[in-house]
């Protein structure tokens, strides 16, 4: 069911998957250009073990357009959204910018972190993406605001979030998508092996891993959480 939370900074549409309520809670963030919908498949299966939690980040999917946009803005909306659902410590599952958030909540709030997993995030260095104006008319689920602000951050990231990886101690497991995807591999590579407790596993199938490849995505993830 999806149910409308008003974090007190943007009004954001979240999907309730029930669960057991005696495990560590799950929050699954969707990449850019689309929303909570492409973990249809996999949260039921997560649901199994523990609650999930699907929102959709601003100005994506049902939750409400306002700028402004960028990385640090729907950290903070993610923030604020676990405050007001009273979720002290989640595990945050994020693909591509989901994933990018889901770490930047991790260097804010590491105790408000039980486990991370980032699939296909983009690593925090310059990554020389072309910013386009904006997005065509044909993109539904997306503010055309987003992707140039994004993208402006993505090529020229804080340098405190690559220095900060040393810091995050959470378990972590990064999911790269080999050679078809379009990020670095090698800059994957780096930014699991500055983690502490980081391990990384390659999914062959590009970007976006958990749609192409759900079973092998979600046995990943199960075997990296285990009983956490």
């Amino acid at each position: 069911m999806t149910d409308y939370v008003d974090t007190g900074r943007v009004q954001l549409a979240c999907r309730v998957v029930a669960g057991p309520a005696d495990a560590v809670p799950m929050v699954l963030l969707h990449g850019g250009g689309g929303d909570g919908a492409s973990w249809d498949e996999l949260a039921p299966r997560f649901a199994a073990h523990r609650r999930v939690y699907v929102p959709d980040l601003r100005g994506m999917g049902a939750s409400e357009r306002t700028g402004p946009y960028g990385p640090t803005v729907f950290r903070d909306d993610v923030l604020a959204l676990l405050d007001r659902l009273s979720l002290d410590r989640v595990v945050l599952v994020g693909h591509s910018l989901g994933g990018l958030v889901s770490l930047l909540v991790t260097l804010a709030a590491p105790e408000r972190v039980a486990a991370l997993v980032l699939e296909e995030t983009p690593p925090p260095v310059p990554l020389g993406i072309p910013v386009p104006t904006g997005l065509p008319d044909s993109a539904p689920f997306y503010d055309r605001e987003i992707r140039p602000s994004v993208l402006a951050t993505l090529n020229a990231p804080d340098p405190l979030w690559w220095a900060g990886l040393t810091r995050i101690t959470v378990p972590v497991l990064v999911v790269a998508g080999g050679p078809d995807s379009f990020l670095p591999q090698d800059a994957m590579v780096e930014m699991a092996a500055r983690m502490p407790a980081a391990e990384l596993t390659t999914i062959p199938v590009g970007h976006v891993v958990h749609p192409n490849a759900p079973a092998a995505f979600a046995d990943a993830v199960e075997t990296f959480l285990g009983t956490r």
